[in-house]
């Protein structure tokens, strides 16, 4: 069984740990967290700050946005090997996110075509699902051989 807590922390280290969605080094940053991976399923933790509401008591619909596609270019890092970035990404705000409560973000990969990846992903609040999002995404960077 793969350690995705070390293969997460040697992608992060390679881009430097800043990243506004995953990096530690961020200190404006969304800081998603406790990465899984089970099924193809790749699942973080978000906890949303006061600062990143839209409407009182409301996140703002492009912090959930962030967090997703973020979410999703690690579902192909993690399944695939690939890094990605963002060609298309549609979204559907199902329900207002409560921006005091934890939040999870999951992602999947649907396909694969040659250096297009088709992913899928929701937020939730373990309860209900909040928003979903599927996306193309143009692969940039085969990091298979840093995760082997």
């Amino acid at each position: 069984m793969r350690d995705i807590a070390a293969l997460v922390d040697t992608v992060r280290r390679r881009y430097d740990d800043a990243c506004f969605a995953c990096g530690r080094d961020n200190p404006l940053g969304l800081h998603l967290d406790d990465f899984t991976f089970d099924e193809g399923v790749v699942t973080a933790r978000f906890q949303p700050r006061a600062e990143y509401r839209g409407t009182p008591g409301v996140l703002h619909g492009g912090v959930a946005a962030t967090a997703l596609d973020e979410v999703l270019v690690w579902a192909g890092i993690l399944e695939l090997g690939l890094m990605s970035v963002t060609g298309t990404l549609d979204l559907r705000y199902r329900k207002p996110v409560d921006v005091t409560r934890a939040l999870t973000v999951r992602a999947w990969v649907e396909e694969r075509r040659g250096r297009r990846l088709r992913l899928a992903g929701e937020l939730t609040d373990g309860a209900a699902v909040l928003v979903s999002a599927s996306g193309l995404y143009l692969v940039t960077d085969d990091v298979s051989e840093q995760l082997a």
